[in-house]
């Protein structure tokens, strides 16, 4: 039974955010140019549950380098309205479209020539009669029993400061870099900030052979360097090929004859590789999409200047 109330709650909720898509209409789009053309900050504010989702939603829109901060409307009316400025936006979340502290907050706002979005359930209330636009986040029913605790309400809010916050992400092009300075103490920043020739090995570190090299020393290059591969350049210092040694494996299972063979016989010819500007999240991707755990660093010459191993980012605690 405990199990089947807990479907019921998230079948109900998942069917609230599915209605609330056919719900979208020409306001969205112009809630979301009035943010664009926003000159001061976006100031959230709610009131109980739907102050906690406002307080959320200022934080999505901060995270995506949009200026937001979270108002209380009760501490609004007694000073705080003194940090509203008259180039700012206020979005304003209530499910009823009849919460006092923001009927008593509104007028102030208005006076300063704010504009003003408002988040309800309630799209003909009084409240929204004040707004210059309203976002519909009406549900059908609460996903409680007694149809009182605000549940599917609050989600479908969030949902739709979410959707602000991506649509406002995406016509302003914010890219993966954006978003990690904006976050340089999370490990997910640091990938996206720091650079591959931060961490790859250089000089005497980088494993290299020529193609007519034999196996026996191509084997001795790929153990002392000890980063499970060897780069194989020719006599330009020019990147043709990568020997593994999970190439190694296999050729030892496949080729009896592997030992006599040159490495430019049975190397990988065109290997991928990486600029040594490149971003490590970059690397990352590449090495997860192709199945590797070694890249050669090229310049543009498509000359090794050094190689990375995921053992390197993964001793970093990057990821």
């Amino acid at each position: 039974m405990i199990l089947k109330n807990a479907r019921e709650v998230i079948e109900r909720e998942a069917e609230a955010i599915r209605d609330l898509a056919s719900k979208l209409d020409e306001n969205f789009t112009a809630a979301v140019r009035l943010i664009l053309e926003c000159q001061g900050r976006v100031i959230v504010t709610g009131m109980g549950k739907s102050g906690l989702v406002g307080k959320k939603v200022a934080a999505t829109f901060s995270s995506t380098g949009i200026s937001a901060f979270f108002l209380h409307p009760a501490e609004g009316v007694h000073g705080d309205i003194g940090l509203v400025r008259s180039d700012d936006i206020l979005i304003a979340i209530s499910k009823s479209g009849a919460t006092e502290e923001l009927h008593q907050i509104l007028p102030a706002v208005k006076r300063l020539g704010v504009k003003i979005i408002l988040l309800t359930g309630q799209v003909d209330s009084p409240l929204a009669s004040r707004c210059d636009l309203v976002l519909d986040c009406s549900v059908a029913a609460e996903a409680c029993p007694n149809n009182l605790v605000p549940t599917s309400s609050t989600t479908a809010a969030m949902v739709m400061g979410d959707a602000l916050a991506v649509a406002l992400l995406k016509e302003r092009n914010f890219s993966a870099e954006d978003f990690a300075y904006l976050h340089p103490g999370g490990s997910l920043g640091r990938r996206l900030l720091m650079h591959v020739e931060e961490l790859m090995h250089v000089n005497s570190e980088i494993p290299i052979v020529k193609p007519e090299t034999n196996m026996r020393d191509t084997i001795l290059e790929i153990t002392g360097k000890r980063l499970g591969a060897a780069l194989v350049v020719d006599d330009n210092n020019v990147l043709v090929g990568i020997f593994t040694d999970g190439d190694l494996r296999r050729l030892a299972q496949e080729d009896d004859e592997f030992f006599s063979r040159t490495t430019g016989e049975v190397m990988i010819k065109n290997p991928k590789s990486i600029r040594p500007g490149a971003i490590l999240d970059e690397a990352l991707a590449k090495m997860e999409k192709f199945s590797i755990t070694v890249l050669p660093v090229v310049n543009e010459k498509n000359q090794p200047v050094g190689i990375i191993h995921l053992h390197d980012i993964l001793k970093s605690k990057l990821v």
